[in-house]
């Protein structure tokens, strides 16, 4: 297929051959040629956000919901720099986005000119890969390889930087194209050897954890996962990334890792001879001191990024691979091996821990909310099926904690870059790419007052979002460390100085949607409940919680997994077995 058209008509028929059905977005001077046939366009659909960040967040909610590549579109300048955050938040999260930004015309490039600014360096150490494209006939070429290169191997950002001559120039559109990517390679093939090697360890260790991170999730593994855990029987934890990809019910899991995991998941891996990390990649909140991480531990590393391997931690068994591939191949292994470990005294220690260190929390006795209990009651109303999209800060540690995640990707969050924010954007794009599911943002009053215009998106869009915004009057996680840290001297922390300033339920209301309130728990199932039976608009519930309310266990930063607190006084107790 060949036509003549202009640049900015064959970005438009290059989304619509790759697939694409929705842009978030918001047009400006660079990047107005590619509005004109946009709006002629019978497939994709360009939603108007109120702010890029918006944009940014709304794709990878999108992707994280879809598994396919998450679209957002910005001028140029202000308009790009305005998707760094949600670059930078794809890019530590592996999240496959394709950001399209508009250039100030190829002849003023390096002059300084109205609203220019060098994106692509700017966001260079961000992305994937990215793109200046300054010759309209490169432009549907660029497209299929940003977006081939931002869903394959490690996902990604990756963003296309386009001036506005090319855009506006005539060219020859010719359809397919041929890829121009001679030095990209992922692998996903794990090496036999390494296979073979691992699967050894597993039948000589007597304290194994497979420590699942992310990737298992993105590569599609979950129920490869769950065989292999059973098969072997070795005790299952999961990070912020993975929560889902093996179910919380499970009796083999222990938990979430990490700063603020449970005391089953930080004391098997201080206590482990071996980990079998699985798509993680050892970061700070899980490893918490490195040099104390794990001693006693063997580590075998599978990760699709070579790159990952041995970073943080010396792999002893360092196998480069796609993770379903890597799982489906030690499951064989592990068959042909034909030895099973014994870890009958492991899993007793392990029980123990589970249940001496449950996770729990403070009931207040002057009747005030308790975050952790709205969590609870979420979970089980509103159940497994549903998406759960929080923010960054205690909201998003107490949704980890205490609500159920029984499906992978059931629970999207801002996870490496901690991007307060991120919540109702990122509803907003799940929803548009699962309408059918319910998705329910789970944001703190700091983090809902930097995004909260997103809720005039929604309204007018026909987005039906809920929102259950926990609001302790403060930015509660920053709160938390004033008071363990900082002798309680609480600067600058407090938001509404005993003023309710905004009102959210006249704020919801204000952009279109239904406003709740819920301060006293006998009100809370009533209210869930309430916001559920809502399906026509966006629903912002404003659940008014103790602001003393902490999270717990957790491990100070720069601190040892050793010294994991269970509550602030209580520290647990556990004896390292050799």
């Amino acid at each position: 297929m060949t036509e003549q058209m202009t640049g900015a008509q064959a970005l438009v028929r290059a989304l619509e051959h790759v697939g694409v059905d929705t842009v978030f977005g918001i047009p400006g001077g660079a990047i107005l040629p590619a509005y004109d046939p946009l709006y002629d366009s019978t497939k994709v659909r360009h939603v108007l956000v109120r702010h890029e960040q918006g944009a940014g967040h709304a794709a990878e909610g999108y992707a994280q919901a879809t598994g396919k590549v998450g679209v957002c579109m910005a001028t140029s300048g202000p308009g790009a720099t305005n998707l760094v955050t949600p670059i930078a938040d794809a890019y530590m999260d592996s999240v496959p986005i394709v950001a399209i930004t508009g250039q100030v015309a190829s002849a003023a490039i390096g002059t300084d000119a109205f609203q220019e600014a060098d994106i692509s360096g700017i966001t260079m150490p961000i992305t994937k890969h990215n793109f200046l494209v300054t010759d309209a006939a490169d432009i549907p070429r660029t497209i299929v390889e940003a977006f081939h290169i931002a869903q394959t191997g490690r996902p990604g950002p990756v963003l296309v930087d386009i001036s506005k001559d090319a855009l506006q120039s005539t060219t020859t559109f010719t359809w397919p194209v041929t890829m121009q990517l001679p030095g990209y390679r992922p692998v996903t093939r794990p090496h036999s050897k390494q296979i073979r090697e691992a699967a050894r360890l597993i039948a000589e260790s007597r304290r194994p954890v497979l420590y699942v991170g992310g990737g298992v999730h993105k590569a599609g593994a979950s129920a490869q996962l769950r065989e292999l855990a059973e098969l072997t029987g070795i005790p299952v934890i999961t990070t912020l990334m993975a929560r889902g990809s093996f179910p919380d019910s499970h009796p083999q899991h222990l938990g979430m890792p990490g700063m603020h995991g449970t005391v089953a998941a930080v004391g098997s891996l201080q206590r482990s001879d071996l980990i079998i990390a699985l798509g993680a990649r050892f970061d700070d909140r899980v490893t918490g001191r490195l040099d104390t991480f794990a001693p006693h531990a063997k580590i075998v590393h599978a990760d699709i990024d070579p790159a990952e391997i041995s970073k943080n931690r010396h792999a002893d068994v360092p196998i480069v691979g796609d993770c379903r591939e890597v799982i489906t191949d030690l499951i064989a292994a592990v068959k042909a091996e034909g030895r099973k470990g014994d870890y009958a005294d492991w899993w007793k220690a392990l029980n123990a821990l589970k249940s001496t260190y449950a996770l729990g929390y403070e009931r207040f006795e002057d009747g005030t909310l308790a975050p952790q209990y709205v969590m609870e009651r979420l979970g089980a109303i509103v159940g497994p099926d549903a998406f759960y999209v929080a923010g960054v800060g205690q909201h998003q540690m107490w949704a980890s904690q205490f609500i159920g995640y029984e499906r992978p990707g059931a629970f999207i969050n801002s996870g490496g870059l901690g991007t307060m924010g991120f919540a109702v954007p990122a509803a907003m794009g799940a929803k548009m790419g699962s309408p059918e599911s319910t998705v329910w943002a789970i944001d703190g009053d700091g983090c809902f007052q930097m995004t909260n215009q997103e809720l005039a998106t929604c309204a007018l869009e026909g987005v039906p979002i809920k929102v259950a915004v926990i609001n302790n009057g403060n930015l509660g996680m920053v709160r938390q460390w004033q008071t363990l840290f900082y002798g309680e001297r609480y600067s600058n922390t407090n938001l509404q100085a005993t003023r309710r300033i905004p009102d959210f339920v006249k704020l919801a209301e204000a952009y279109g949607c239904v406003g709740l309130r819920c301060e006293r728990p006998e009100d809370v199932d009533a209210t869930i409940q309430k916001a559920m039976e809502i399906n026509d608009a966006p629903v912002v519930v404003d659940f008014v919680v103790h602001e003393d309310a902490m999270v717990w266990p957790m491990v100070a930063a720069g601190t040892s997994n050793d010294e994991i607190k269970y509550a602030r006084d209580m520290a647990p107790k556990w004896e390292h077995e050799d």
